[in-house]
C-alpha cells in the first residue's frame, strides 16, 4: 500500500471520534469512544498538532504533540515538543506511517525553535531510530511497613512549627501549580503541567467517562506556613485472616522542596492505621525513600524502567542551555541518521563548558568523541555514563581520556527524574 493511498494529515474536529477509535484500538482499550470522550477532546485538543493517517477515510494511525517546558541541570527550562498518543493499527503496521507523522512534527518543532522533543516510550525499540534516547529512568519500591523500623506510635511531624495537614481538591487547585513550579525548576528532567493537568488531577475534568476516584491529599507546611511537600495516594480495601486489615497505599505523587518535607510525608504514610504496604510509585532511582527508613531492606524494588526519552532538535542550543560539573572542552561528532526528521541535527560541535554555562558551535576540528544523537540525548540531562557507552561500543573515544572528561562534565550529583507521564 503506497503513500498515495494513506493520507497523513492534521485531524479535523469532526474526525476526532474516528481518531479516538484508532487510538483506543492501538492501546487495546474498548474501541468506540463515548460522546463525553469526543467532546472533551474537541475542547482540549490542539487540532493543528493532532495527526492521523487515513486509509479510504478511516483513521488507522494516531499522533499528537503539545508544547512543554523541561528543566535541565542548572535550573534553566527549555522549550520541548512533547510527543504522545502514538499508535498504528494492527492492519497498517510496517508501512512507514509513524515515520511520516513524526517526520512532519519534528520538522515543525525545529522551525518553531523547540530545542528538544520528549516522550514516554511504550516500547523500547521504536524511538531510537528517530534520534531519541532514554534520558531518565524510574524505580518503584514496595515497603513492608511492619519491617520498616518506624515507631508505629509516630503521629506528628511538627518541627519548629512545621506541620502536616489533609487538604482537599480545591486547596490543591489553588496553590498546587505554584508549589509544583518551585519543585520542577529545582529538578532536572521535570516537565511543566498545564491547567488541564490540575483539573484532571483534582477531578474537575475527566478525559474519559470513567468514574472519578478521589485520592487522599496531604500537605507539609514549613514553619513559615509555605507548602513544601505534597502527597497524593489511594488505598485498597483488603483484609487478611480474622478481618485483620492489610491495606496497600499506592502513591500517585509525592513531591518535596527539601528533605524535611519528604521525610515527614513518607513517615506519615507509613504510620497510617491499617496500611501494611506502601507502593512508592515511580521515583528517581536514587530517591531518598529507602534510606529514610530505619531498615532500608523493608523497601524492595518492584519495578525499574527507562522513562523520559529526549531527542535534541538543536544540539548547540541544548548543550548551551545547561550547566556542567566542571570546566572543560570537547569536540563531539554527533551522528543523526536519516529518517523521522533525521540527518538535520547531526554534525561536529565544540563544547566549551563550565559550572556557569557553556558555549557550543559547529567546528571542523578533530572529534574527541563520536556518538549518535540518541546517545547524546541519554547523556544530556546528566544520567548516562560515557565510559559505559564506550564499553558497550556505542560511543567511540577518538581521543584517549575524552570519555572521562565528558563524564566529569555531564554527570550530575543527583539523577534526573521526570515525575509525570504524558
Amino acid at each position: 500500500m503506497g503513500h498515495d493511498v494513506v493520507d497523513v494529515r492534521a485531524v479535523a474536529y469532526g474526525e476526532l471520534a474516528d481518531w479516538l477509535r484508532a487510538l483506543n484500538t492501538g492501546f487495546l482499550r474498548e474501541p468506540t469512544p463515548t460522546a463525553h470522550d469526543v467532546d472533551i477532546r474537541r475542547r482540549h485538543t490542539e487540532a493543528a498538532r493532532t495527526t492521523g493517517a487515513f486509509d479510504r477515510g478511516r483513521c488507522v494511525a494516531t499522533y499528537r504533540s503539545f508544547g512543554q517546558e523541561l528543566t535541565v541541570p542548572g535550573g534553566a527550562v527549555v522549550t520541548a515538543n512533547a510527543v504522545s498518543n502514538v499508535t498504528v493499527s494492527p492492519t497498517h503496521r510496517r508501512r512507514g506511517l509513524l515515520t511520516r507523522m513524526i517526520d512532519a512534527d519534528l520538522r515543525a518543532a525545529r522551525e518553531r525553535g523547540d530545542l528538544v522533543a520528549t516522550l514516554i516510550a511504550a516500547e523500547y525499540p521504536i524511538y531510537g531510530r528517530y534520534g531519541f534516547g532514554p534520558a531518565t529512568s524510574v524505580t518503584e519500591w514496595s515497603i513492608d511497613v511492619s519491617r520498616s523500623g518506624l515507631d508505629p506510635r509516630w503521629s506528628r511531624p511538627e518541627r519548629d512549627g512545621a506541620r502536616i495537614e489533609l487538604v482537599n481538591a480545591e486547596d490543591v487547585r489553588a496553590w498546587g501549580p505554584g508549589f509544583y513550579d518551585r519543585v520542577r525548576r529545582a529538578q532536572p528532567g521535570a516537565t511543566s503541567r498545564d491547567a488541564v493537568w490540575w483539573q484532571m488531577e483534582t477531578g474537575e475534568l475527566r478525559l474519559d467517562a470513567s468514574p472519578w476516584k478521589e485520592d487522599f491529599q496531604v500537605a507539609y507546611r514549613a514553619p513559615d506556613g509555605q507548602v513544601t511537600g505534597l502527597l497524593a495516594y489511594g488505598v485498597d480495601d483488603k483484609s487478611g485472616d480474622g478481618t485483620q486489615p492489610e491495606n496497600t497505599a499506592r502513591v500517585k505523587h509525592l513531591l518535596a522542596l527539601d528533605p524535611d518535607a519528604e521525610r515527614a510525608l513518607w513517615h506519615y504514610l507509613c504510620a497510617v492505621d491499617w496500611i501494611t504496604t506502601v507502593r512508592t510509585g515511580m521515583r528517581a532511582p536514587d530517591a531518598l525513600v529507602p534510606h529514610l527508613l530505619p531498615d532500608p531492606r523493608a523497601a524492595r524494588v518492584v519495578k525499574h524502567a527507562d522513562w523520559l526519552w529526549v531527542r535534541l532538535l538543536d544540539v548547540a542550543g541544548a548543550l548551551e542551555a545547561r550547566t556542567y560539573g566542571g570546566a572543560g572542552s570537547l569536540v563531539l561528532d554527533v551522528v543523526d541518521e536519516p529518517g523521522g526528521a533525521g540527518g538535520v541535527s547531526g554534525g561536529r560541535f565544540r563544547l566549551e563548558a563550565s559550572p556557569q554555562g557553556a558555549v557550543c558551535a559547529r567546528t571542523d576540528a578533530p572529534a574527541d568523541l563520536t556518538l549518535s544523537l540518541g546517545d547524546l540525548g541519554s547523556l544530556w540531562l546528566g544520567d548516562g555514563s560515557v565510559a559505559r557507552l564506550v564499553a558497550l561500543g556505542r560511543v567511540v573515544e577518538e581521543r584517549e581520556g575524552a570519555a572521562a572528561v565528558a563524564d566529569a562534565l555531564f554527570r550530575t550529583p543527583r539523577r534526573p527524574w521526570c515525575p509525570d507521564v504524558f
